[in-house]
């Protein structure tokens, strides 16, 4: 598994004609939902970008509150009604990736619903004063392995459940120490109570390019609990990643169409259909 940093990227790219040879072949709905926009990856390149590839991008911003440390966050009806008003005509679906646990206070159900998407992860996990440590960050420390991944698994859990997600990105990632034992740490138990966190909630799993996961084993799982995919590649210091391990992974898979999340009418959103968990 290749380390990245949160939104650094690998710049490779995959072509249209490739993109849509792949389509054919397998009849996967070509939709990268996380693609984020940095100053040298403009709306406009995002959008001749998924044109070349062929495939339809979600484009999201951050969004939660200014505790949250990103070059752009989203903290209140308006300036979320700006994002959307800024992709609106735009050939993408509009997202967030909502920050924290808290975010859903900064705005109204009515304005996300209005949202294609929201997605997050788990890789902002509380510190032991409650503060909100980036686990991608160089120097992070998780301690005693086997401690951390019980509190880890927790953790993903809340997630799930206490934010009204569409997609859960990122899954069974790990930070950088802990990495080469991917296998070993992420046993079947400890993938069960986060793949039943994802069936109750109805929140689909993402497939990751960025960082090649979810492994085989967790996929599986997912499948046979009957739950949706999307893909994601991810996007930082420049264009979207390549959906190469995406694609590969949902052919082993042998999922389908019917496989793969799809956004829901506004009525039908988490944050209108799912009750608040503190």
């Amino acid at each position: 598994m290749r380390h990245l940093s949160r939104r650094d990227f690998l710049f490779a790219g995959i072509s249209a004609p490739a993109a849509l040879a792949a389509s054919a072949a397998s009849s996967l709905p070509l939709v990268d939902y996380h693609v984020h926009l940095n100053p040298s990856f403009t709306l406009d390149d995002a959008v001749a970008l998924s044109a070349q590839r062929g495939v339809k991008f979600g484009i999201a911003e951050h969004a939660g509150t200014k505790e949250n440390k990103y070059r752009v966050i989203l903290s209140d009806d308006r300036e979320l009604e700006q994002w959307m008003a800024r992709l609106e005509g735009k050939p993408v679906y509009k997202g967030i990736q909502a920050e924290w646990l808290d975010w859903m206070s900064c705005f109204s159900k009515e304005t996300v619903a209005r949202l294609d998407f929201v997605l997050s992860d788990a890789m902002t996990i509380p510190g032991p004063n409650g503060e909100r440590l980036m686990m991608w960050l160089r120097g992070f420390d998780p301690g005693d392995p086997q401690e951390f991944m019980d509190r880890y698994v927790a953790w993903n859990v809340k997630v799930i459940e206490t934010e009204p997600l569409d997609i859960f990105a990122h899954p069974t990632w790990l930070p950088a120490p802990l990495d080469r034992n991917y296998d070993a740490l992420w046993t079947p138990e400890r993938m069960k109570p986060i793949v039943a966190a994802l069936k109750r909630t109805g929140t689909a799993v993402e497939i990751d390019s960025a960082y090649d996961i979810p492994r085989m084993p967790f996929l599986e799982m997912a499948k046979d609990a009957g739950l949706k995919f999307s893909f994601g590649s991810n996007s930082g210091a420049g264009p979207a990643n390549a959906m190469d391990f995406c694609l590969d992974t949902a052919r082993n898979l042998k999922l389908a169409k019917k496989d793969f999340f799809v956004p829901a009418p506004r009525a039908r959103k988490p944050i209108m259909r799912r009750r608040a968990v503190s």
